[in-house]
């Protein structure tokens, strides 16, 4: 880009107060980005300079009329855009009634010069280093009030005592760079996802076509995403209470509750949209709790309410905060879940860890981790292929070997077994599917690629919604999947049609796999005489070493020549034992 000085004195469209007499000698140098220069000294060596790329009809003129202050910052904005400095507004003059701006000045970015610090004094003040701008520079554009409201260019200053910026260096003023709506949607709506101002700001870039089409830089996007967190502030706690208020304005069906404490900070929340209340009525016999994800800068603890759905899949029924983990605190939790929902689940299961890392706590770090206590009580704990009558057994042999009959502890603990021994529920419907402990490493994981521990509540709760879309989305998919396509069966079996009607395709595959564990895993060790419709089964399994399964096999007569086949196991089989009906 190129720059002419020189003087325009004669020129009645152009006003040069202040400025000596100037001779004017061109010479070319090589600026940044290759463009050529041309200045002007002054008899006092002073160099001015002039736009001179910009059209003769962009560049304004002393009389000229706009109408109004706006219109003619606008015009000088984009003049100094086009010709290579900020513009910024300065001193007005209003009348006596103060209403109406008399004298507005815009001058160059550059203009004054920056007051030098005081540090005289003993102590020492650290500050950033910031190259400063200013520079004196006399370039401005004077609007006068006239008759009728409009304003015209009372005096206009062309020169500039510095070099203007080049075309590749004009995107950095603040003049050209502007967080429109389509860059403030960019960056919010990555927040929602977990992704960055870099990351966003790169995105932009790959949109807009490069760096320079951006219309914003990098600190503008990260000073946008400062402002959000301080408009939200203190106040994010509120916020969220007031959405949750709209929410359920707008659908009855959307269930929150929440509690503070007597300074009026929140301890407690809530909450059940309709999708999860409709969740809990297909599949809401278990429910999963974890209380061990923590998400937010408050750290109060994330607890989602979990299911399974008829794909195998996590499904969120509910969700609270909790300031800390209390009895007092769950009780609330539990309460407002089973309110929202309309009824109690079979059963909650909680994860199955937690009663396990307070062991070394309880009991000490020489039992737990010198000795070999720790690994004999996980087998008898955790197993399931253990029957009721040989965890008792097998939890008082470590007992009585290592001498801990007195520990109050562990028999609170072993009181309440039948809450929390997995060989005491594992015979309920989809109570296998939850038990283990990667159901809640999963939602962990999945909830964590979402959320940061430095959010906000209302930061929280935004990316909260993007997790359960994601997740919704998912289940849409899978339905869609079932239905239009036909399961690869590894053989051809007769209840294959059937099956593949009656299951999603990810329980299809389970059955077929258990199918197939019934023909080369297991085999029947003994089979007594069928007596009254009565057959009773002794079956082995290769992955179970010394571990007989009992079955029993019953036909029961409907009568007109019907009859149904009925497996009842007397003890637990560990891969459907149904599926042996068809080995």
């Amino acid at each position: 880009m190129s720059f002419q000085f020189g003087s325009n004195c004669g020129d009645s469209s152009r006003t040069s107060t202040g400025i000596s007499p100037i001779v004017s000698t061109d010479i070319s140098s090589i600026g940044n980005e290759g463009s050529v220069t041309s200045y002007t000294k002054s008899p006092g060596g002073n160099m001015y300079y002039i736009p001179s790329s910009v059209g003769e009809i962009a560049i304004p003129f002393t009389h000229q009329v706009f109408e109004s202050l706006d219109k003619g910052y606008k015009f000088y904005k984009d003049y100094g855009r086009l010709g290579g400095f900020s513009v910024q507004k300065t001193t007005e003059k209003r009348d006596d009634d103060g209403e109406t701006i008399l004298l507005k000045h815009y001058v160059c970015s550059r203009e004054g010069f920056n007051d030098p610090k005081d540090d005289s004094g003993d102590k020492v003040v650290q500050r950033r280093q910031i190259a400063s701008q200013r520079c004196g520079c006399k370039a401005k554009m004077v609007l006068k009030y006239m008759a009728g409201g409009q304003y015209f260019v009372f005096s206009f200053v062309e020169l500039h005592n510095h070099p203007l910026a080049s075309e590749t260096g004009r995107q950095f003023f603040r003049v050209n760079r502007e967080m429109n709506i389509n860059l403030r949607n960019i960056v919010f709506d990555s927040s929602k996802v977990k992704i960055g101002c870099i990351t966003s700001f790169s995105f932009a870039k790959e949109l807009a076509g490069g760096y320079s089409n951006v219309g914003a830089t990098l600190r503008d996007f990260r000073n946008f995403n400062r402002d959000l967190k301080t408009f939200v502030g203190e106040n994010d706690g509120q916020m969220l209470i007031d959405k949750f208020k709209v929410n359920q304005e707008n659908s009855k069906s959307f269930y929150f509750a929440y509690d503070v404490d007597s300074a009026g900070h929140l301890t407690k929340m809530f909450w059940a949209d309709p999708i999860g209340r409709r969740y809990f009525e297909l599949y809401g016999d278990a429910v999963s709790f974890d209380a061990t994800f923590d998400t937010n800068k408050y750290n109060m603890i994330f607890a989602p309410f979990t299911g399974v759905d008829k794909h195998d899949k996590c499904v969120t029924f509910a969700a609270c905060l909790l300031s800390q983990e209390s009895i007092e605190d769950y009780t609330w939790a539990f309460d407002h879940f089973v309110k929202s929902k309309g009824r109690n689940p079979v059963v909650i299961i909680t994860d199955q860890c937690t009663a396990m890392k307070k062991f070394p706590v309880k009991l000490g770090n020489p039992l737990c981790k010198e000795t070999d206590f720790m690994e004999k009580m996980k087998n008898r704990i955790w197993s399931s292929n253990l029957e009721i009558h040989e965890f008792e057994e097998g939890w008082e042999t470590i007992i009585k070997e290592f001498k801990l009959e007195g520990n109050k502890w562990l028999s609170d603990m072993y009181a309440i077994r039948s809450s929390w021994i997995p060989t005491y529920f594992r015979d309920g419907p989809m109570f296998g599917l939850l038990r283990t402990t990667s159901r809640s490493e999963s939602e962990n994981f999945f909830f964590g690629q979402f959320h940061k521990q430095g959010d906000n509540l209302y930061e929280f709760w935004i990316r909260f919604q993007t997790t359960m879309e994601r997740q919704r989305n998912e289940t849409a998919r899978l339905d869609h999947e079932s239905k239009c396509t036909t399961p690869t069966t590894i053989f051809t079996w007769y209840i294959k049609d059937d099956t593949a009607d009656l299951f999603k395709r990810a329980i299809f595959y389970k059955f077929q796999e258990e199918i197939i564990r019934s023909c080369l895993d297991m085999q029947i060790k003994r089979m007594s005489e069928e007596v009254d419709g009565v057959t009773h089964l002794e079956i082995s399994d290769v992955k179970v070493k010394d571990k007989i399964f009992k079955l029993i096999y019953e036909k029961i007569s409907f009568g007109g020549g019907s009859a149904f086949d009925s497996f009842n196991p007397s003890q637990q089989y560990p891969g459907g034992y149904s599926s042996i009906a068809f080995a």
